[in-house]
């Protein structure tokens, strides 16, 4: 098994990241890595990491989607009562890690954490296929449940109450999140691992950028 990973290796050669390179506001130079991710084609491009951390310190990460940003920050959806939902709501902070393989790069971005308006979740949820929006709806997200049996029972008897013209509302317990960001560090890979490292601080309401040693 050692000698596996030993062998598990890449030499990262696509590209460099100059300070020349990159906008000075760290949402329109995201903006520019994520348009090009989904112009390369990759398969859910917006998949992100989510870290949480309980208020005793306890992390927890797990992949989420990425379901919009713009100035104000990175927003996804997700259970209020989930288990993430009880981390945020003990210790509001996040990070979050894009890590876009094929094009040898990765983000991270640290903020805080707040619900997103009410009306702007219930406007996602509608646009959401109806069997996500039922889905959505009877799945007690992170909870203890007898059996698979259960949640497909519960599934279906929602699929025979619910249609594309009588959909379901969106669960009080249900919504979005805003990751307001302080922190946004652009990695791209670099031969001999002499990564590049630009991380993008706020302070006072403006960005600062610095080169980080790989």
């Amino acid at each position: 098994m050692e000698a596996t990973f030993q062998q598990i290796r890449e030499e990262y050669k696509q590209a460099t990241l100059q300070l020349t390179d990159v906008d000075p506001d760290p949402i329109v130079q995201f903006g520019r890595w994520f348009d090009q991710a989904v112009a390369s084609g990759l398969r859910e491009p917006n998949a992100m990491t989510l870290a949480t951390c309980s208020s005793d310190g306890e992390p927890t990460a797990r992949i989420v989607l990425l379901k919009g940003f713009a100035d104000s920050g990175f927003v996804f959806f997700t259970n209020y009562h989930s288990a993430k939902g009880q981390q945020l709501k003990e210790n509001p902070k996040a990070a979050l890690v894009f890590f876009w393989n094929e094009l040898e790069r990765q983000v991270r971005v640290l903020g805080k954490v707040k619900k997103v308006p009410r009306e702007e979740s219930e406007k996602y949820f509608a646009t959401r296929p109806l069997l996500s929006q039922i889905g959505a709806s009877v799945s007690p997200q992170s909870q203890v449940i007898p059996t698979r049996e259960w949640l497909e029972q519960r599934f279906e008897q929602a699929k025979a109450e619910f249609t594309e013209q009588k959909p379901p509302v969106c669960p009080e317990i249900w919504g979005g999140y805003l990751v307001e960001p302080h922190s946004i560090e652009f990695w791209q890979g670099r031969r001999s691992r002499l990564h590049d490292r630009l991380q993008y601080t706020k302070e006072n309401g403006a960005w600062r950028i610095e080169r980080l040693a790989p």
